[in-house]
């Protein structure tokens, strides 16, 4: 188990964990929550060794094994699979090992060599780093693509990707979720429900937290506070502690002003001298309950729009897509007929490049349609949040600077004067305040960033928001006033977000962008979810089923192979043929009735060759509901107080579990491909 003991942890002079105690147990998925700049990364840093603690005492198992997500660009000519299975450290020694051996000619250092690289899996390395590629978004055709051909956003999804391909009994995730899209996250949320080991995750996502974590921890004022259960129950208890806190509190206040009362009336008078100079003792020896006033949270609203035009927009027979430099058209989305109305809450769904981000551009005016047209209410105004807008921000320039160059943009008839200390106002409501106004854009984090370019679409009051992955670099306190923002404001909202909570809360409804097409989706987001597992597992299986066919001769170099009898009975003869001549004039009729005897029996060979395949997938069914089950009971205890051994028992539980659970979905897959084959050949 990982153990801090009175632990201090500094980072320069700033103290960020003082004399902090903690254990974290073998196969816990630990949530690490705290405000921006608490000291989670710094946590992390502990944890992997690259920084040390100031005083008390840090262990970890010196034996385990520890994976995490480099945060570095990896700039390389591998091809996708080929750098994802180098994650796996251990078969990467392995095979070093063997070529050493080799190039001295070892034949009993190769053959323990061959062992260990069998008992680590190496026979299927290849499969299982593509299942991860796959899941994580990538398409069928883009595993063979090299590294360096894509772009930086889809490189940190492939750096995710080696780290959990990596062997580990330690996995540390740093906001894994940044990158992806819904369908990924989705994925993401199995693959780790599925981990055996131990892993503590840094997330803003609430919904990801509570589907992966069973333990949260949480830095505040120093100090590290663990809570049983995900992140949804640390809010409960948390709001629990903080309501008696206040209640202690208050009641303390009212002791100290009763005190301060006595000392005042007395502390002149000589007969009460001592009592009140006992007083002023108590007072002093008395433990300060700390107010709870936490930190002002950051709010903000959208101002009424000016003006509401019914409908917003109206899309007539358009084709979505870009142009290359030399005018070559690529259509993504065909056909699309929608309207959008004043008010509408629009929650924009589709796998990873299906084109969502294209539909939001095109109606953002930052791309033409390709065909078709897009007509505009009178009035229309549209306060846009791409991904990429953080990137548009000038560096070296401040706040202040972003927001008169804006203000002279917009002229004479923008809602807010232009005047400086107007604009150093409007800024202070999104936390810019004093001298962070004059602040270079460059040295800014990605949350404060972030609330900039909020606070210039603000600023601009539109009338519909497209807001496409808002969410990415705000932390939970932000993201919820996002949310509340949103909820209040008066016009139309399309959003794209993998953050399933905000889209919960804003989304009245959703379209489905996918297969070149856009149309309504009947559902909500936990019929979604199931829709993006299923199709994740439906490329997992393509993917396995190309790889098999790869492996298998091709059919011309079957039909050479043939016997010369089949390929002439394969093919019909020329009138006239020799073989016309060797054949009789004409061959009986085969009677109907023999005929269906014939079916009957070979219908029933082919079911006595099913049934056992049958019999084993229907017991590999019910093993796996009863371990679905096991594990819900046993991940169900953990939330609660347990011995040390009983942790450690359901840790050891929970993972022999896992380990089945991925055998039998091995072994399910092998059953129903060989019992649709039989049934196909059959037909």
């Amino acid at each position: 188990m990982i153990i801090l003991k009175n632990v201090t942890l500094r980072r320069s002079v700033k103290v960020l964990l003082d004399g902090v105690s903690a254990t974290i147990n073998p196969g816990e998925k630990v949530g690490l929550v705290g405000r921006n700049g608490a000291g989670k990364s710094s946590l992390f840093a502990l944890l992997n060794g690259s920084l040390h603690e100031d005083g008390g005492d840090f262990s970890i198992p010196a034996q385990w094994r520890m994976a995490q997500v480099a945060q570095n660009m990896p700039e390389t000519d591998e091809s996708a699979t080929d750098f994802v299975v180098a994650g796996d450290t251990r078969l990467a020694e392995l095979q070093a090992q063997l070529a050493r051996a080799e190039a001295e000619d070892d034949g009993m250092a190769i053959a323990h060599a061959y062992t260990d690289l069998h008992d680590a899996g190496s026979h299927d390395a290849v499969p299982r780093a593509q299942a991860l590629i796959l899941g994580l978004g990538f398409k069928v055709s883009e595993l063979g693509k090299p590294v360096n051909s894509f772009s930086g956003g889809w490189r940190m999804r492939l750096q995710l990707a080696r780290a959990l391909m990596c062997p580990s009994d330690l996995l540390l995730l740093d906001e894994p979720t940044n990158h992806l899209d819904l369908d990924a996250l989705v994925w993401l949320e199995a693959w780790l429900q599925r981990y055996a080991g131990t892993m503590i995750v840094i997330s803003h996502d609430r919904e990801f937290l509570d589907a992966v974590t069973n333990v949260t921890m949480h830095i505040d004022n120093a100090q590290l506070t663990r809570y049983g259960g995900n992140y949804s129950k640390f809010e409960d208890l948390r709001a629990e502690q903080l309501e008696l806190q206040q209640a202690s509190y208050a009641k303390q206040q009212e002791k100290i002003a009763h005190l301060k009362k006595f000392i005042d009336r007395f502390k002149a008078k000589a007969s009460k001298a001592k009592q009140a100079q006992s007083r002023v003792k108590a007072l002093d020896r008395m433990e300060k309950i700390a107010p709870v006033l936490a930190d002002a949270e950051f709010t903000f609203e959208f101002k009424e729009p000016t003006n509401l035009p019914n409908p917003m927009l109206a899309i007539t027979d358009a084709a979505f897509g870009y142009r290359t430099e030399d005018g070559q058209e690529t259509t993504i989305l065909r056909q699309v007929n929608r309207s959008v109305l004043a008010g509408q809450r629009i929650g924009i769904l589709g796998a990873n490049g299906q084109g969502k981000s294209t539909l939001v551009k095109t109606i953002a005016r930052e791309m033409k349609p390709l065909a078709g047209t897009i007509t505009e209410g009178k009035g229309l105004s549209i306060g846009y949040f791409a991904q990429q807008e953080l990137d548009v921000l000038r560096p070296a320039d401040n706040p202040l600077e972003h927001m008169v160059r804006l203000a002279k943009e917009l002229g004479p008839n923008a809602r807010e004067s232009g005047r400086e200390q107007d604009l150093r106002n409007f800024l202070g409501t999104f936390n810019f305040t004093g001298d962070m106004v004059k602040q270079t854009v460059g040295t800014m984090s990605g949350g404060e960033k972030a609330r900039l370019v909020l606070a210039m679409i603000v600023w601009q009051r539109p009338n519909l928001l497209l807001l496409d992955e808002p969410t990415n670099h705000l932390d939970l306190a932000t993201r919820e006033a996002l949310s509340m923002a949103l909820n209040e404001f008066e016009g139309t909202v399309m959003l794209v977000s993998h953050d399933r909570a905000l889209l919960r809360a804003v989304c009245d409804e959703f379209w489905m962008v996918g297969r070149g097409a856009v149309g309504p989706f009947d559902g909500d987001l936990d019929d979604y979810q199931r829709y993006l597992l299923d199709e994740a597992k439906r490329q997992r299986e393509l993917a396995r089923l190309e790889s098999t066919a790869d492996s298998l001769p091709s059919p011309g170099a079957e039909a050479q192979s043939a016997p010369e009898s089949e390929a002439a009975s394969a093919e019909p003869s020329s009138p006239g043929s020799q073989n016309d001549a060797q054949k009789p004039a004409a061959a009986p009729v085969r009677d109907a009735r023999e005929q269906r005897k014939l079916d009957a029996q070979a219908r029933q060979q082919q079911a006595e060759k099913l049934r056992p395949l049958k019999r084993e997938l229907e017991q590999v069914d019910k093993r796996l509901a009863a371990l679905a089950k096991e594990r819900a009971e046993l991940e169900e205890r953990l939330t609660q107080p347990l011995p040390p051994a009983e942790i450690a028992d359901c840790g050891r539980r929970l993972k022999a579990g896992n380990d089945e659970t991925e055998g039998l979905e091995e072994r399910w897959l092998e059953l129903s491909a060989q019992i649709e084959e039989a049934s196909a050949a059959s037909a």
